[in-house]
């Protein structure tokens, strides 16, 4: 069964992400069922989700009560068009998002993923200046930025790949420094720069996009809250919209519900996906302001009116899988139990510091990175990593020469000890491979 697969698989499937011609040496593996933190091959090979299956299974595989809402969702109502209709479990989600968001933020538009979220935003953006006489078509995002791959999240994110493969589809965007650690004289320093752009060209600026206190796939560069604090003010004083995308970061990763809370801010707008469906099903939307919603509520006027949609927005079934992730928050002390987690992969870590090719390690709430030196792409080191995890019965994607783990919540102690000491060993691998 599982040759029969992977050979159909190779033959039919472009996977994302992927050099394909890798697969003529790097097994394919198809997997069979999950349950909790475990995926199961055809093989009777088990692997711990370590990344939670590209950071979005936050309760882990099968989870009985996201499993249960849905299945009594799907005898009710599978889908109907949001235009001009509704249905109770979009109304009851986004009254609960409304209540655990920022304050402000007291209205949802629903979208398909995290990369058509982000494109809302930044349409929503630029239309509501065009809608109140302005022409602001720059957006500006900081530098090591990633949105998401349609061409406007590609647009305002910064991955020098992307940008040189795709630069005469780009929107315009422009880049401000991250600041560049932890540290709060950092996020000064940034903070310090972000000033003198928006001094210079504030007012053709529409948006400032930030992923807050984490970048994902920027290699999990993490820094201090206070830069949102300054962005938030700086932003507001010229009249551009702060957006965080919190897609990655929100439901609990970063330590708080979102990662805006550590900074007590409310943007102009917030993207979510991933986590908000407890990594079931395709779901997304877009938290935003009682002004930013009024400035296109008129008499009918099709130039004025917000031009979206998506032909699965707010699907019920996808909607009942997001309260009943909202409803697993609510009834358990989850930030808590990941308090405690996040302290003990802290203790963990340190065993990581001693070895001779790791350069920093780092970590804020649930998300772990270690950082290797002298990381050359073409060595592809977090293939090898990779490669031997897998075999190890631990699912790592490194990012270049990042290592990381965003495990489910639900990870038990043991595991996380099984996790960790796999990564150690992949890492010290390397440098015996390389004497």
């Amino acid at each position: 069964m599982n040759h029969s697969l992977v050979e159909k698989d190779l033959n039919y499937i472009w996977h994302p992400c992927t050099q394909m011609k890798d697969h003529e040496q790097l097994p394919m593996i198809p997997i069979k069922s999950g349950e909790g933190v475990y995926l199961f091959d055809f093989e009777g090979n088990r692997y711990i989700d370590a990344i939670s299956s590209w950071w979005v299974n936050i309760f882990g595989h099968c989870n009985p009560k996201i499993n249960s809402k849905i299945k009594e969702q799907l005898d009710t109502l599978e889908h109907v068009i949001l235009a001009g209709f509704s249905h109770e479990p979009a109304i009851l989600l986004s009254e609960k998002l409304v209540h655990i968001t920022p304050n402000g933020l007291n209205k949802v538009f629903f979208a398909d993923n995290g990369s058509s979220a982000v494109e809302v935003t930044l349409k929503m953006s630029y239309h509501y200046h065009l809608n109140r006489g302005e022409n602001r078509s720059l957006f500006l995002s900081l530098s090591n930025s990633y949105h998401g791959e349609t061409i406007g999240a590609l647009s305002v994110g910064d991955v020098q790949l992307y940008k040189e493969t795709y630069k005469p589809l780009l929107i315009s965007c422009i880049q401000t420094p991250v600041p560049k650690d932890q540290t709060i004289q950092s996020a000064k320093e940034a903070l310090e720069e972000l000033a003198v752009i928006l001094e210079e060209r504030g007012k053709e600026i529409a948006a400032l996009i930030v992923e807050p206190l984490i970048q994902g796939a920027g290699g999990m560069h993490m820094y201090h809250p206070h830069y949102l604090v300054g962005a938030r003010e700086l932003t507001t004083q010229h009249g551009i919209h702060l957006i965080a995308d919190e897609i990655m970061t929100g439901f609990g990763r970063t330590g708080t519900m979102f990662g805006c809370n550590q900074a007590n801010i409310t943007p102009d707008m917030m993207t979510l996906s991933k986590g908000l469906t407890g990594g079931y099903l395709p779901l997304s939307v877009v938290m935003t302001t009682d002004e930013i919603y009024n400035a296109f509520y008129c008499d009918y006027n099709e130039h004025k009116a917000f031009l979206h949609s998506h032909s699965y927005t707010g699907n019920p079934l996808a909607c009942s899988a997001a309260l009943a992730t909202l409803d697993i928050f609510e009834n358990e002390d989850i930030l808590g139990e990941n308090h405690k987690r996040s302290t003990y992969i802290s203790q963990k870590l340190e065993a990581f510091t001693t070895l001779e090719n790791v350069k920093e390690v780092r970590q804020r709430g649930m998300v772990t990175a270690i950082e290797l030196k002298g990381y050359d792409p073409k060595e592809r080191i977090g293939l090898q990593v990779y490669t031997y995890a897998l075999s190890q019965g631990v699912l790592l994607r490194p990012l270049g020469g990042i290592i990381y783990f965003m495990p489910p919540y639900i990870i038990s102690y043991e595991q996380i000890d099984k996790m960790m000491e796999v990564a150690y060993n992949g890492i010290k691998r390397l440098i015996k491979d390389s004497l």
